[in-house]
């Protein structure tokens, strides 16, 4: 059966009736009553109801931060927050200070690696890998310089990549005339890895490395390289370029390594592309 709510009245329900004045009020007396029982009722669970213990507060913040920490040391492990440290130390070097200024970040839609200036006018090299299937991209030096910058040559069987950009006086490194080291020479690599820009890092040499799907040997380096560090320049202690980091290794011998593109392989490419 239909049940009209109390106190709304329409004129043109069928289902209303006349109420005479000693019925109404008694409509008038019940809806009171309903009420005030609802409302005790509301206070008696006000009542009930304690404040959040401080200390159940405090334990929870404090798993949440373990639980946050947590999450933080499975992406960057111990060894990898190191780099940090080692990059501030290694920074403090003028010399290092200056090679850092023409090291950019390399970012296309999908991916950010690095590149190095080799000239004032702003050639970049970087890993093929890095730009494959942009005709352009931005670049960003240090200091702030953002650059439009055009792909001119690809190698992709030897995973490098020719970026040009519109500039002028722009910080460079120089490239060795050729690859050469020494059994256990210290290098000094500088790139882009994971979420940071700018990691100076340290390592040395191992040996050159034959891959099987590769023409050329690289070389196998012992030294903290991270997904980001693609293009970063491989420098020596005469302050000289002699290769490019492009991939890790986890070799039977030595663990786990980078590897690095011998500057030999670029000069070589350069030189048949202008034939």
């Amino acid at each position: 059966m239909y049940e009209k709510e109390v106190g709304l009245v329409d004129s043109k329900d069928p289902y209303q009736e006349d109420l005479d004045d000693d019925e109404l009020q008694d409509l008038v007396l019940e809806a009171q009553r309903e009420a005030l029982e609802k409302a005790a009722a509301e206070k008696n669970v006000r009542r009930t109801y304690r404040p959040f213990p401080k200390w159940m507060f405090w334990i929870m913040a404090t798993t949440l931060a373990l639980s946050t920490f947590a999450i933080v040391f499975q992406i960057y492990s111990i060894p990898a927050l190191e780099f940090l440290q080692a990059s501030s130390e290694l920074s403090s070097d003028p010399q290092i200070a200056e090679y850092k200024e023409a090291v950019v970040v390399v970012a296309t839609e999908n991916t950010k690696g690095t590149g190095f200036s080799i000239n004032e006018q702003g050639t970049i090299i970087t890993n093929y890998h890095v730009v494959e299937g942009n005709e352009s991209m931005i670049v960003s030096f240090p200091e702030g310089e953002r650059f439009t910058a055009d792909v001119t040559k690809v190698f992709p069987d030897i995973d490098l990549a020719v970026l040009e950009v519109n500039g002028t006086n722009l910080p460079h490194v120089t490239l060795a005339e050729e690859t050469t080291f020494y059994d256990h020479e210290p290098i000094t690599f500088i790139g882009n890895p994971l979420s940071f820009s700018g990691i100076a890092n340290k390592g040395h040499t191992i040996d050159y490395k034959q891959l099987a799907d590769w023409d050329i040997p690289v070389v196998m380096i012992k030294a903290p390289v991270y997904r980001g560090n693609s293009g970063s320049p491989v420098i020596n202690e005469e302050g000289k370029v002699i290769g490019i980091v492009f991939a890790t290794l986890d070799d039977e011998t030595h663990g786990k390594v980078g590897l690095f593109i011998p500057v030999d392989a670029y000069y070589e490419a350069m030189s048949n592309e202008e034939k």
